[in-house]
């Protein structure tokens, strides 16, 4: 099947043929995607980074065919750049370019030359942080439901963007995060980047974040931002009570 890169700094990926309907997700700039259905002017896709569904507008779309297969590189910060028309874009952490040449200041996608400034070096593709200050990069990003990026990401997007840094593709919902690697069975043996899970009153996983440091977590609910985590769950401060209930803690990273 046909393989597609994305060429906006990001595209909404929504539950149904329809702007009023849910945006699910987002596909970010040089991330594939295969196309599996038509509806008038959408498309449903299946993303190749975390096989996630759903549909997006064809009037947001701006592709070109993967023809060779190549690798992307995960850019760590943000990129801006000039397109082949020489109007400008600006990448954000989490999209991924290709064929980078760090001595002429380009990379290319699908044969189609983007030109960057000084910006455009072997950092932008590497990333020796530890996991809590890769995650602390984002404090006070705003929450978007279905965010994926640091200009509005939600829960999971978060976490997922933490790990995809590193080099670590894991799962886009909190629910499918918690199914992957092992569990901790106690809080005080839990270490940074550990992901923590939490629940509802259903048993339901709805909430993820990163643990940060003995006793601290980082999230994005309302905004990126660090709170309190002990075995009953977060508790916030501002409030003086508990917003999330603790369910489980995984290690994903060795």
């Amino acid at each position: 099947m046909e393989k597609y890169i994305c060429e906006n700094v990001f595209v909404p990926l929504r539950s149904a043929p329809s702007h009023k309907s849910e945006m699910l997700s987002q596909v970010l700039f040089g991330e594939k995607y295969t196309i599996h259905d038509c509806a008038g002017h959408w498309y449903k896709i299946k993303t190749c980074f975390d096989d996630y569904s759903g549909w997006i507008d064809i009037d947001h779309l701006h592709h070109s065919i993967d023809n060779d297969g190549s690798r992307g590189y995960v850019i760590t910060r943000s990129l801006p750049c000039h397109k082949p028309d020489n109007t400008r874009l600006v990448l954000e952490p989490g999209c991924e370019i290709y064929y980078p040449d760090f001595e002429k200041k380009t990379f290319s996608v699908a044969g189609k030359t983007y030109t960057a400034g000084d910006e455009m070096n072997e950092t932008i593709i590497n990333n020796d942080l530890p996991f809590p200050d890769t995650a602390m990069r984002f404090l006070n990003s705003p929450y978007i439901w279905g965010g994926r990026i640091p200009s509005g990401i939600d829960c999971s997007g978060f976490t997922q963007l933490v790990y995809k840094l590193h080099g670590i593709a894991i799962p886009r919902d909190s629910r499918q995060q918690a199914e992957k690697g092992e569990t901790i069975g106690f809080l005080e043996e839990s270490r940074a980047g550990d992901l923590a899970f939490f629940d509802n009153e259903r048993g339901t996983i709805t909430h993820v974040g990163l643990i940060l440091a003995r006793g601290l977590i980082i999230h994005s609910s309302g905004r990126v931002k660090i709170d309190i985590i002990d075995q009953q769950g977060i508790f916030r401060r501002d409030i003086g009570k508990y917003s999330h209930h603790l369910r489980l803690i995984k290690r994903i990273a060795n």
